[in-house]
């Protein structure tokens, strides 16, 4: 495997389903205390109750934040056995699954039981498994030259372009944010945060988006121009003239389903422009999300330019 991906490759191994993303707080801030001393600027760290599981950094006067949530679809043991979502999970009959239950390690097997039209999703185990106990998919990494296929590449993708791109950022924001997946939007608190503190006004949300009939892979990362919502034109024509001015490859979304946490970001009562910019990916939600490592290329180098705080003058 390459070693330009071995944190992308851990992200994808942290259990950490919508509502419970404690364990993904814990790595990222663990992470960010061990590494930030060696980035080119080091960025106040912002987390604690005030923000539940939710991490924040912050660089210099920040115009811009990036946004990427930490949270994954799963399961939730109900009655008799049966599995509810989380979310909005897509796996075949056999799908093994993973969690954790009075602290130790529990995994399982999605069974699909059919009566007639009638279908019900259950688990098989060796052991019975307390209601409530928060499942996801078994981490199974397969990397080639071109591609990746993981669980929870959504977002985690979104995550690692972030990590990355903190490694030389010198104004700016990042928000690691929870409940995407369950449309809690968490992220809301988090903006009412730096808009009283910074009075900050641009979000990019950098997240996952589908292969679809006008998206393709090894042609670039996504700007969506509309899904279910609807991001403020004079913005993106902004992100798409600076992809256009630095030759950096792109594709253009236009949808009319699918949402973000822009989305969630466009119902607050503060002036937020906002816009998606992500890597399209097949089969997602299911434990063989696949993403071309060309498409995380674009979606960094866009970043990249994004996020760089503009001379005066």
């Amino acid at each position: 495997m390459s070693s330009e991906y071995e944190l992308l490759k851990t992200l994808c191994s942290v259990h950490a389903p919508s509502s419970d993303e404690s364990r993904m707080t814990k790595f990222l801030v663990e992470y960010i205390e061990k590494n930030r001393f060696s980035w080119r600027h080091k960025p106040h760290l912002i987390y604690g109750e005030d923000f539940q599981d939710c991490v924040m950094m912050v660089w210099g006067t920040p115009r811009t934040a990036m946004i990427a949530h930490i949270d994954s679809v799963g399961y939730m043991v109900g009655y008799d056995k049966q599995l509810v979502p989380v979310g909005s999970p897509r796996c075949d009959d056999g799908t093994d699954l993973v969690g954790s239950q009075d602290g130790e390690a529990v995994s399982c097997t999605l069974k699909i039981e059919k009566d007639g039209d009638d279908e019900k999703i259950v688990y098989e185990s060796n052991v019975e498994l307390e209601r409530g106990t928060l499942l996801t998919y078994k981490p199974n990494w397969n990397e080639d030259e071109d591609y990746i296929v993981s669980p929870f590449l959504d977002d985690r993708v979104g995550v690692y372009v972030a990590l990355q791109l903190a490694r030389t950022l010198k104004s700016g924001a990042i928000i690691f944010t929870t409940g995407e997946e369950t449309r809690s939007g968490n992220v809301k608190f988090c903006w009412r945060y730096l808009y009283k503190q910074y009075h900050i006004h641009n979000a990019l949300i950098a997240d996952i988006t589908w292969i679809t009939e006008g998206i393709e892979y090894g042609k670039g990362c996504v700007v969506s121009l509309k899904d279910s919502n609807l991001p403020r034109r004079t913005y993106v024509e902004k992100i798409l003239n600076v992809a256009r001015r630095e030759k950096i490859e792109i594709q253009r979304e236009v949808e009319v389903s699918g949402g973000s946490d822009g989305g969630n970001l466009q119902s607050i009562p503060y002036a937020v422009n906002w816009c998606f910019v992500g890597a399209p990916q097949e089969f997602p939600h299911s434990p063989k999300e696949k993403i071309c490592k060309k498409d995380i290329d674009s979606m960094f180098l866009l970043y990249k330019q994004l996020m760089k705080k503009k001379k005066k003058g």
